[in-house]
């Protein structure tokens, strides 16, 4: 069933229930609409992208904060037949403008927050977009856009009746660029109708459930993690905001039963409750059945720690890629406690290979890339035939993962390709480092890159996040790294920041090239 179609049947079954709900605790705003006015904004959406010329096959760019008119904005251009674009709201003026031509969008459908950014480049942007559409304020509609309820104002609730089929392209994704260049990813509705029933398979969501949307909706992993209340006409909250208590509050508030969390959002609640920050009493929380984690390697220290606080709680680890429909072709599965730190078994419908650098299994136990097959597989990098056939090849995903499998049939994450550290002919996986980093109970965030060394070619370097109140030296470190085996100790500590993506993954690129070169450099 097209997830158009779940729509559909959403809104005659639960037409007068709560679809989505929008908390803004930071101006105290709260929001809801129920799946009736979510279907009929969608056909609304679709009407006038369509009489702006939009048909099947066209793009439409979507460049939006997270918000209530997010999804319904999404479905709406599903509707046309053309592809849904969503853009990271983090991306600048010129990647915006590089995504958008790559893209040709005709239509590109933006938030106050980008009226900066679009004007820098859009001159640029003409060159393929024929029509703009601002979601709000009404007083800020810049003069070269429509705003968005003028363009709905007297539009047809009803659906507009564009034949798709499952296989049709449905979507096109841009990746987070956290190891170069964004890459489009062209998605169908086969695939988004795939990560429902994976997503709903993996966490047994029922109408009765309700999730918390933190993460931005532009990415896979939010989204997709929401098609499984989706699926069954459950109602979700989007949540503008990370602070711990107005996460704890939502919950509370709204009777959540189901948060995806992200590893510094986790952190933070842990810190919060440690330091007597946020008082769980004041709360009701015995609703909240699951916590899942994605996006990104999960201390399995954050996890023991999680579960002292949190004991009856549910749990899960989600791994997935853009390029695999989000998460869930691996995953931890809640009955599987006992191997956290584990990304887990293959997902529901997905097969697996782990492989080395000749496209050949590797043992047991013995680290290679890892290759997935399923349903939820990209059609393509589009307009990228080079970096498609070095990434799908007879029909297997290379996810530039490295992974081993142990004795009991689950994976475990070592590192990215990209990420690994060849120091004096020796491999080093950050990952491996920055995991049991994490467990020192003076350190909030850890990143481990490589920074050249003329002797060794690499030297694996720690960025530390000291945890507030704490205090921590280089000397401490080293001592409590004694217990790696040397070559895998980090040679140089720096204390800074961790950078992360909105969707929690670190930003190596740019700590390599703060930390790369300069005074501070080690030439070993």
């Amino acid at each position: 069933m097209l997830i158009t179609e779940i729509l559909s049947r959403n809104a005659r079954m639960y037409g007068h229930e709560t679809a989505l709900i929008e908390r803004e605790p930071a101006r105290n705003i709260r929001k809801e609409i129920t799946w009736k006015i979510f279907d009929e904004k969608a056909n609304q959406i679709a009407a006038a992208l369509m009489d702006m010329g939009i048909r099947k096959g066209d793009r439409v760019v979507q460049l939006m904060t997270n918000c209530i008119e997010w999804l319904p904005v999404y479905f709406g251009i599903l509707r046309t037949g053309a592809w849904a674009v969503p853009l990271n709201f983090r991306f600048v003026a010129k990647t915006i403008k590089n995504c958008v031509l790559t893209a040709e969008a005709k239509v590109l459908i933006f938030g106050e927050e980008f009226i900066d950014r679009i004007q820098a480049v859009k001159s640029d942007l003409d060159q393929v977009v024929a029509h703009y559409i601002f979601t709000g304020p009404e007083e800020l509609t810049p003069d070269y856009a429509v705003f968005l309820e003028d363009a709905l104002a007297g539009r047809s609730v009803e659906d507009p009746g564009v034949d798709l089929n499952i296989t049709d392209e449905a979507a096109l994704y841009f990746t987070s660029g956290t190891t170069g260049t964004p890459k489009a990813t062209l998605l169908t509705h086969r695939n988004l109708e795939f990560a429902c029933y994976v997503e709903n398979r993996h966490h047994h969501q029922t109408h009765s459930d309700n999730f918390l949307c933190i993460p931005p909706l532009y990415h896979t992993g939010a989204k997709m993690h929401w098609f499984g209340n989706f699926l069954v006409g459950a109602k979700a909250v989007i949540l503008k905001g990370i602070e711990p208590r107005w996460i704890l509050e939502a919950i509370s508030e709204e009777q959540v039963t189901i948060v995806w969390l992200l590893v510094p959002w986790a952190l933070d609640i842990l810190f919060a409750i440690e330091s007597g920050e946020i008082k769980l009493h004041q709360f009701r929380m015995d609703q909240w059945r699951l916590m899942h984690i994605g996006a990104q390697p999960v201390p399995s220290s954050l996890i023991r720690e999680w579960l002292k606080i949190f004991p009856h709680h549910q749990y899960d680890t989600n791994y997935g890629l853009t390029e695999s429909s989000g998460p869930g072709c691996v995953h931890l599965g809640m009955d599987n406690i006992h191997k956290v730190g584990a990304i887990g078994v293959p997902g529901f419908d997905w097969e697996f290979k782990i492989v080395d650098y000749d496209s050949h299994p590797v043992p047991r136990g013995t680290p290679g890339e890892l290759v997935i097959k399923g349903p939820g597989v990209m059609k393509e990098y589009y307009k990228n035939a080079e970096s498609t056939r070095d990434t799908l090849k007879n029909g297997w995903l290379y996810t530039g993962d490295i992974v081993k499998q142990d004795e009991d049939g689950f994976i475990w994450l070592v590192d990215r390709k990209k990420d690994v550290i060849i120091t004096g002919g020796e491999n080093i996986y950050p990952v491996e480092i920055e995991d049991f980093l994490q467990a020192h109970p003076k350190i909030q965030d850890v990143a481990v890159i490589g920074v050249p060394s003329l002797r060794l070619g690499e030297i694996a370097t720690a960025v530390v996040k000291v945890k507030p109140g704490q205090d921590l030296t280089k000397d401490e470190i080293n001592a409590y790294c004694m217990e790696l085996p040397r070559y895998k100790r980090p040679r140089r500590i720096i204390f800074d920041d961790v950078p992360r993506n909105p969707t929690g993954k670190i930003e190596k690129p740019g700590l390599r090239k703060k930390y790369a070169g300069g005074e501070e450099s080690f030439k070993l």
